[in-house]
């Protein structure tokens, strides 16, 4: 398994198999093709379907730039492409000719498979040596030592340092979101609501009630940075960015938690995160939003788990029942834009992801499934989803709505 580095990427929304992925590939082609006179980029599947509200082709053209690129939004599919966010990319010289081409397919987080080649390098090479949370597991009880000591163990001490520049990022995004306001991007003249949401005066002041208010709003502030072009972090993907941040920062705020134990709680989230990429995956085009949220909602629980010294079992406990509960879930964004529904469900997330929590607590001892077995059911369950409700806003509320409707 590879470094829990690859979950956490700071970068733009807002969407990283939509934006930063494709970004990406286009930057690497552009350097190994320094000469080419012009350049044209085919998009399939889902990056055709809602490139255009994702800013698929804003993204390419920007990293191709100054050259002159065109970039197609393809109504037909190849017949071998392998995944759903497939686009080719091809260099010509001043006379048309065609002197360089790619297919790269954007799975998830960021991150980019280039077919034919073997991409493994420094940055994709694999340090963990187990691959199942089972096996992490056994490994830590075998040698009594706690879930950070297991990453401390494989990444260094340096993997301390990193995480620490992730959270600062993170409640950055946390706290511009807080403090702006007006109208997102995009055309559905969508109104920014953290700034409401954590200003608002309420006539009740129940715990549950300011608890809810105010892990909503970081979950809003930094979903509306995302939508806004942002900067933020994938957790595990732009679209669920809000989840982990707005879990962390709220129990900070509430216990009074140091920075190097949210750090250490990050790392507990971020191996999760990985061994969902590894073992399922986390693009909302495969395997729906079941995969970007579902996953980000057992990340929180994960972490929100290890804050409170839970042990191993009640931790992975917090993290399965999160993930078990988003099964299913459509990834049906409405315009290609990640603002309806995907906002409001990062919000409702990072609510589950406390309740997860706290149900791991008591029920820990009586449970019958791993996390392992929900990662498995989740990518079967995405593989079996109909197209319409993987990312193509095809179906759902992508289909029902109108801009006759409003906000």
């Amino acid at each position: 398994m590879r470094s829990i580095k690859d979950i956490y990427k700071v970068g733009t929304g807002p969407s990283s198999s939509h934006t930063m992925g494709p970004a990406a590939a286009a930057k690497l082609f552009r350097e190994e093709n320094p000469d080419a006179a012009s350049f044209k980029v085919m998009l399939y599947g889902s990056l055709s379907k809602t490139g255009r509200g994702h800013g698929t082709d804003r993204a390419i053209i920007y990293e191709m730039e100054p050259v002159n690129t065109e970039v197609i939004f393809s109504t037909e599919d190849p017949s071998d492409m392998k995944h759903p966010n497939t686009m080719d990319l091809f260099a010509y010289d001043k006379d048309g000719n065609e002197t360089a081409s790619m297919r790269v397919q954007s799975i998830g987080g960021g991150d980019i498979r280039i077919e034919g080649r073997d991409t493994a390098g420094d940055e994709n090479e694999e340090i963990y040596l187990e691959n199942s949370f089972a096996e992490i597991k056994q490994f830590c009880e075998c040698r009594y030592i706690a879930i950070d000591k297991y990453i401390e163990i494989n990444e260094g001490v340096q993997i301390w340092e990193y995480l620490a520049g992730i959270w600062e990022v993170m409640k950055q995004a946390i706290n511009d979101g807080l403090n702006e306001e007006g109208i997102l991007p995009g055309g559905l003249n969508i109104q920014r609501k953290a700034h409401l949401l954590y200003n608002k005066e309420l006539a009740t002041k129940h715990p549950e009630v300011i608890e809810c208010q105010m892990v909503c709003a970081y979950a809003y502030a930094v979903s509306e940075q995302n939508a806004d072009n942002g900067i933020i972090v994938t957790a595990p993907t732009c679209g669920s960015c809000g989840v982990l941040p707005a879990v962390l920062y709220y129990l900070q705020e509430k216990k009074h938690y140091s920075d190097e134990k949210i750090v250490r709680a990050l790392g507990v989230a971020g191996l999760f995160g990985e061994l969902a990429k590894k073992n399922a995956s986390v693009s909302g085009a495969e395997c729906g939003c079941q995969a970007e949220i579902g996953v980000a909602c057992s990340m929180a629980a994960a972490a929100a788990g290890y804050l409170f010294d839970y042990n191993i079992n009640q931790i992975e406990y917090a993290a399965e029942i999160a993930l078990e509960h988003h099964l299913g879930l459509t990834c049906d964004p409405i315009c290609g834009l990640v603002q309806i529904p995907c906002i409001e469900r990062n919000a409702v997330a990072a609510m589950r992801a406390l309740t997860s929590m706290n149900l791991a607590y008591f029920l820990t001892d009586t449970r019958r499934i791993s996390y392992d077995m929900v990662l498995k059911s989740m990518y079967r369950t995405g593989l079996d989803m109909n197209k319409r409700y993987r990312e193509t806003s095809e179906g759902g509320l992508a289909a029902a709505y109108t801009r006759r409707g409003g906000d």
